[in-house]
């Protein structure tokens, strides 16, 4: 059992980090087919629990038909990628016309690594441009997910190694001409994808603003960012620092709200890094939340996130599983990844370390169809 004391890092220095805003995508993905935005539920029995004025959720369980909001990223810079390759570098061409421009891009398959979800999502992205997809998954990814990414179209490699090492050896496989690799996370010289799927996120903050307006709700004074390799984080982050919220919100006066990452026991890259103050890779272990089950921050985010995050959680399983359990009682469909949101505010709420008059927003980035609980959970 991991001491609650080293489970939470609070950092002061980063309410006063800010950024640039980030490029308006939500036209963009509403031209894609199967748009519509996702649900902001308010959640009043949570807030009484936890002794905050509001608690929203905001429940990413069907995006494009697929579990996760993994298609947020992977459309922006499938689509941004593939444009280039025509010759347009300044905007992402809609998915009907490179269609119909495939050939004169000279891609002729994409590539992925994957712990689940952005699989799926390039998958899905291949499907839509007529193009084939190979994916590689870790040993630990359920069948279900597996099964998830196939029904895609994507031929599926599960190989025996870490997440970090597939990562590799899908780099290795998109070398060939013609191959395209579509990852979320980054390294030197990998750095232009990893950043517009970075940017693709942000829609999932930019919807929950407009619900938010459109309710009369006051500003969050904390946003939840489930932490894998750190790209969902940077978007989060980067929203919250360029004033996303008081824009959307017309609060300029308010604070920026404050970021809480959260990752599992068995893997708490960032946790481990923020506390070095200098990125570190983790031995991972296995773990319910086999999306965040990543060892290295992302090359690319590990600045952002060493700069602008508030709070680093480090939630277990058991705690994770009950929070599914509970946010389904409350007719919410999220998954362990999704609920590790609610798994750290409790965390956070037994420590004190929540404002009493407190808005949250809770990101569920999964829903159980996503990854379901092992059946000894």
């Amino acid at each position: 059992m991991t001491d609650p004391r080293t489970a939470l890092l609070a950092r002061p220095s980063a309410r006063g980090w800010r950024t640039a805003p980030a490029p308006e995508l939500l036209d963009f993905h509403r031209s894609i087919p199967g748009y519509a935005p996702t649900r902001l539920v308010d959640l009043p029995s949570l807030a009484r629990e936890l002794g905050v004025a509001r608690v929203w959720l905001k429940e990413e369980s069907s995006r494009y038909g697929l579990p996760a909001f993994k298609m947020l990223g992977a459309t922006h810079a499938v689509a941004r990628a593939l444009s280039a390759r025509v010759g347009v570098t300044d905007r992402p061409l809609p998915f009907d016309e490179l269609t119909e421009r495939i050939e004169q891009s000279g891609v002729l398959e994409l590539v992925a690594a994957t712990d689940g979800n952005h699989g799926r999502a390039v998958a899905h992205c291949a499907a839509l441009v007529g193009l084939p997809a190979r994916v590689f998954v870790p040993q630990g990814v359920s069948e279900q997910a597996i099964e998830g990414i196939r029904s895609e179209g994507a031929e599926v490699t599960v190989l025996d190694r870490p997440y970090d090492d597939v990562v590799v050896h899908a780099a290795e496989q998109a070398a060939a001409d013609g191959s395209l690799l579509v990852q979320d996370t980054s390294w030197d010289g990998y750095e232009q994808i990893p950043a517009w799927i970075v940017e693709g996120y942000a829609s999932v903050l930019s919807e929950a603003v407009a619900q938010l307006h459109d309710a009369g709700a006051d500003a969050p004074s904390l946003v939840t960012a489930p932490t894998g390799v750190g790209a969902f984080a940077e978007a989060v982050v980067r929203f919250v620092r360029s004033g996303g919220f008081a824009r959307g919100l017309g609060s300029s006066d308010s604070p920026a709200p404050q970021v809480l990452t959260v990752e599992p026991e068995a893997a708490p890259c960032l946790l481990t890094s923020l506390r070095a103050d200098r990125s570190v890779t983790v031995e991972t272990g296995g773990t319910i939340m086999a999306g965040l089950n990543c060892g290295t921050v992302a090359a690319s985010s590990w600045p952002v996130l060493r700069a602008g995050v508030d709070l680093s959680a480090m939630v277990s399983d058991d705690a994770t599983a009950q929070a599914v359990r509970d946010l389904a009682a409350l007719g919410v469909d999220s998954g362990p990844c999704g609920a590790s949101s609610l798994a750290a505010v409790r965390l956070l709420a037994a420590q004190g370390q929540l404002p009493a008059e407190g808005n949250l927003l809770l990101i569920s980035t999964e829903g159980r169809a996503a990854n379901p609980l092992p059946a000894d959970f």
